[in-house]
């Protein structure tokens, strides 16, 4: 099962500079990330990388073309194409006709994708369960409010890939 290294409260003192606010928000980000891709090949999906992630959540349930992941992801066609092609090869996703418009080629998370999801699903609850033992669940749930509080309403965004440069 993935860890998250033990921390230590900081102590109270001076106010921490502001650059360090995004850096702490990142590394959380990157701790949970880098743990759930560490139990993800634990688990048979040494080929997943966090970009992977990020598209499979793009392409959906009910499948996606192209242009569509290119927006959601930030990124152009053809870098959604290139990600296409890498999940097709690793058997994450297929390309299908789309049964409403045989002109639009969908993306489709194959049997091997929706599996991979799933088990980041668990595995995401285990390591919330992790945080909240290190924490303490009402500081967890204190934290998850506030940032709920921070973040634009709506639908969390997935062009990370693009916001980073990739």
């Amino acid at each position: 099962m993935p860890t998250t290294p033990a921390r230590t409260p900081a102590p109270a003192g001076p106010r921490t500079p502001g650059f360090e606010l995004p850096l702490l928000l990142f590394g959380g980000f990157r701790a949970l990330i880098d743990a759930l891709h560490a139990e993800l090949a634990a688990q048979g999906h040494p080929g997943m990388r966090p970009a992977h992630g990020f598209a499979m959540q793009a392409i959906g349930l009910d499948g996606a073309t192209a242009s569509e992941m290119g927006r959601l992801l930030g990124i152009s066609k053809q870098a959604a194409g290139k990600t296409i092609d890498r999940l097709v090869q690793l058997g994450y996703a297929e390309r299908a006709a789309d049964a409403r418009d045989a002109r639009r080629m969908l993306v489709r998370l194959t049997p091997l994708g929706i599996d991979a999801l799933a088990r980041s699903a668990v595995i995401f609850e285990d390591l919330r369960a992790q945080w909240a033992s290190h924490l303490g669940p009402e500081r967890l749930a204190a934290l998850e409010a506030d940032l709920r509080t921070m973040v634009p309403q709506g639908r969390f965004r997935l062009d990370v890939p693009g916001w980073f440069g990739t």
